[in-house]
């Protein structure tokens, strides 16, 4: 699925087969290519530079001129507009390193919103996040819905194909099984068709009984290697 994806955003070259963007064959030979056409991607791994700002991140490669120089606050500006226009809540100036996995993930987003794109590429995006930004990941996807943007999901949840996709494509083991409307599916049977067999829910366990504890931790803090903490209790 990945690699399809990557394929789709001029990564990777396909060997055979076409791709056509609003009906038209096209050629994406590298990711430029790609967003011309309006299609952008946020990888599961993040393609950003600790030591750079937000907006520097965003805006490289595609950066603001005046007079030979970057305008770093006019762009500082557009950012902060598009970011609040799609909910995205991200401070242009702060540094990639002194913010969370989360809001790292929302640069991301950004940087294909900043470049015009129309289709929105995630390659499972909530694998790296906490429940609390998943939750605000489908909101974002919503908003993102709502103002007329198409998204691709790769992922592996039925629940968030579920709450966020009109149609699901399975895939498995590289060939396509098929396209339903999730409208007219449920989770159950999803599951049946990923794996190739049928699939239940329900585990039958006895419940837990807690003998005395085996390990207990307090005030714990664990840093990141950029120094960002990672854990605290």
């Amino acid at each position: 699925k990945s690699t399809l994806m990557n394929v789709l955003f001029g990564l990777y070259q396909p060997e055979k087969g076409e791709i056509r963007a609003r009906g038209q064959k096209v050629n994406i030979s590298n990711p430029n290519v790609a967003n011309d056409l309006g299609i952008g991607m946020v990888h599961q791994h993040f393609m950003l530079i600790d030591t750079f700002t937000v907006t520097e991140n965003i805006i490289l490669g595609k950066e603001t001129v005046n007079k030979g120089k970057i305008d770093l606050k006019k762009a500082e500006k557009e950012v902060k507009e598009i970011s609040e226009k799609y909910g995205l809540a991200v401070d242009p100036k702060a540094k990639i390193s002194d913010i969370s996995v989360g809001m790292q993930q929302r640069v991301e987003i950004l940087k294909t919103l900043y470049r015009g794109a129309e289709i929105l590429i995630f390659d499972e995006p909530s694998a790296v996040l906490t429940p609390q930004e998943i939750t605000e990941l489908m909101a974002i996807f919503k908003t993102l819905i709502k103002e007329g943007k198409s998204i691709i999901l790769i992922t592996h949840k039925l629940k968030e194909i579920m709450e966020v996709c009109d149609r699901v494509t399975v895939i498995r083991k590289g060939v396509g099984i098929g396209t339903y409307n999730v409208s007219e599916t449920n989770p159950n049977e999803l599951a049946s068709l990923m794996v190739g067999r049928e699939v239940t829910f329900k585990t039958d366990k006895k419940e837990a009984q807690p003998k005395e504890t085996i390990l207990s931790i307090k005030n714990l803090s664990v840093k990141d290697s950029r120094g960002v903490k990672v854990v605290h209790s």
